[in-house]
């Protein structure tokens, strides 16, 4: 059915008859049959005593749907996280070598990101080395070869550490996260509080002289701090491990990868580097 054509006449006239058209129009084609909830049967016969159907403004006297359900608010997390998290470091803390650690995280199976990473990367380097280094995550070349900081940062990282007469031979070097997450994302909390644990017992077990953390991920989470690594950086800290061990120094940098894309913080890292250099070699000298 095609709409009504405008009216010719008096503009008065015209306009009335126009509207009036119109609204027949709509009426009978049951366009404001959709203002009910449930819409009204114009085809149907009713009784001659049955009330009128209500339109429009007079169906708000029709019952009101049922009201959701109030869901409260999810916790940061949740009792399985918690418990996965619990179970990762009963885990880590049964572990008597570094060996026993990395053997249980290869048969671990708490952490969503071993799904989806090709491999475990455990660690890199000399288990006496004075000096740990810890970044965040593994990346695409590091998931393929199963060792941290193999790949463009890994090559800039090296460079670094030659800059102070150091070499991987000489350093030990690992990663919040064990495994690669989908597309290099940003580690979540859950995975961070179930990775944690065993990063924790890496620390215990090699008893380093000095920590430096490439990036704010995991300086925040051992150090419990919440500054940008901007603000941590050349800063010295101290990180108390667990058991009778005593507090280990540690600096926080700018990680490699961000400084291959803002070169100009090299400067910087320059800085926190010497003065790595220097306590290095007073931690060598007191140990003679």
């Amino acid at each position: 059915m095609q709409p009504p054509m405008p009216f010719a006449g008096r503009p008065q006239d015209a306009a009335r008859r126009s509207v009036a058209a119109w609204a027949d129009w709509y009426v009978r084609m049951g366009a404001l049959d959709s203002l009910n909830e449930g819409g009204i049967d114009r085809y149907r016969v009713a009784p001659h005593d049955a009330p009128a159907p209500a339109i429009g403004r007079a169906a708000s006297s029709a019952p009101s749907p049922p009201s959701l359900p109030v869901v409260p608010a999810s916790p940061a997390r949740r009792p399985a996280e918690r418990d996965r998290a619990g179970h990762a470091r009963a885990i880590a803390s049964a572990c008597a070598s570094l060996g026993e650690l990395e053997a249980a995280l290869e048969r671990f199976d708490g952490c969503a990101l071993k799904e989806t990473a090709t491999r475990l990367c455990f660690a890199d380097g000399s288990p006496q080395a004075p000096l740990m280094l810890i970044g965040e995550a593994p990346g695409a070349e590091e998931d393929r070869q199963g060792k941290p900081f193999v790949g463009p940062s890994g090559q800039l990282l090296d460079r670094m550490l030659a800059a102070i007469g150091l070499d991987r031979s000489a350093v030990w070097i690992t990663n919040l996260l064990f495994w690669r997450p989908p597309g290099n994302r940003p580690p979540t909390t859950t995975e961070v509080a179930i990775c944690q644990p065993f990063l924790e017992r890496q620390i215990e077990l090699l008893a380093p002289g000095l920590i430096l953390f490439l990036g704010g991920s995991a300086a925040k989470a051992l150090l419990d701090v919440s500054e940008g690594v901007t603000r941590l950086r050349g800063r010295r800290f101290a990180y108390q491990p667990a058991g009778a061990l005593a507090p280990i120094p540690a600096y926080v940098t700018f990680h490699p990868a961000y400084l291959l894309r803002q070169p100009l913080h090299k400067r910087l890292v320059w800085r926190d580097l010497l003065t790595l250099r220097e306590e290095l070699d007073q931690l060598q000298q007191r140990a003679r």
